[in-house]
């Protein structure tokens, strides 16, 4: 395969492939005619897909393409030796139909399933055309073709790129509604707080420190040693008694008060008479 073409490949399948979630290994319908001619050219389908697709592939037929495959006799055997190595698709129909409509009704409307179909019938193909997120292959003179995608396509991929832009109800729901901002009012306007002395504290106990608070009742109760009004101190009276004590000696009484002299000791002598 050329590079070119190898590129535009990759790029349709990475477009499939983020738009649509197709994944590996991809899911290839076959036809009859399809193995046929592959058997004619002497192709490996299996090997073809891979190159054509960039990836694992899984290819499967139906029952009703089968049925095809039998009925054209001993002379397509290799043919029908190919198709039973492809892994079998259950298309639910009871009796056989043709296989372009066993095709077209396990594609669906949606292409639920994710298939790629491999066909060489025109009139298949352009049904399918109509269908978003089907992509098609075909063999042309010997070369396996993957066509470019349908206008039904494109349109589905701009209306999943506009939808993954927008939230979706569960992320709107966590999104917090805005609150209306309140108006503000005109008119004078207060005093800078800064420039504005501050109240001075009415009751200053109430914040005082306990210490503080104990320091404060000590000093505003009478303590037992406190002096009472009227009375006069222990050193006033003191100098009183004095006073009339001169006064006394002065005048020739006998003194009220008596001292008493204490007598001084001697103390005794460390070192013992001398024996005679």
């Amino acid at each position: 395969m050329r590079q070119k073409r190898a590129k535009t490949y990759r790029k349709l399948m990475h477009l499939y492939s983020m738009s649509f979630g197709f994944r590996q290994p991809y899911q290839i319908l076959v036809d009859s005619e399809m193995c046929q001619i592959a058997i004619d050219a002497k192709l490996d389908l299996i090997k073809q897909f891979s190159t054509v697709l960039q990836g694992n592939v899984k290819p499967m037929i139906t029952q009703c393409c089968m049925h095809e495959l039998y009925l054209q006799g001993k002379l397509r055997q290799p043919a029908v030796d190919l198709a039973k190595t492809f892994e079998r698709r259950k298309c639910n129909h009871r009796e056989a139909i043709p296989g372009d409509e066993c095709l077209s009704s396990v594609v669906g409307d949606t292409n639920k399933h994710r298939y790629i179909v491999a066909t060489q019938s025109q009139s298949l193909r352009n049904g399918l055309r109509i269908i978003p997120a089907v992509p098609v292959v075909h063999i042309n003179r010997a070369v396996m073709v993957l066509e470019p995608p349908s206008e039904a396509t494109l349109k589905a991929k701009e209306l999943t790129e506009e939808q993954s832009l927008r939230p979706s109800a569960p992320e709107l729901a966590t999104v917090p509604r805005d609150k209306p901002v309140p108006k503000k009012r005109k008119g004078p306007k207060g005093p800078n707080p800064l420039s504005v002395k501050k109240k001075k504290n009415p009751n200053p106990e109430a914040f005082a420190r306990p210490s503080q608070k104990n320091k404060a009742e000590s000093s505003d109760t009478p303590s037992s040693t406190a002096e009472l009004p009227g009375q006069k101190r222990k050193r006033d009276l003191q100098d009183d008694k004095r006073e009339e004590h001169s006064v006394g000696m002065a005048d020739g009484a006998p003194s009220i008060a008596t001292t008493r002299t204490r007598k001084r000791r001697r103390k005794a002598s460390a070192v013992p008479p001398s024996s005679p």
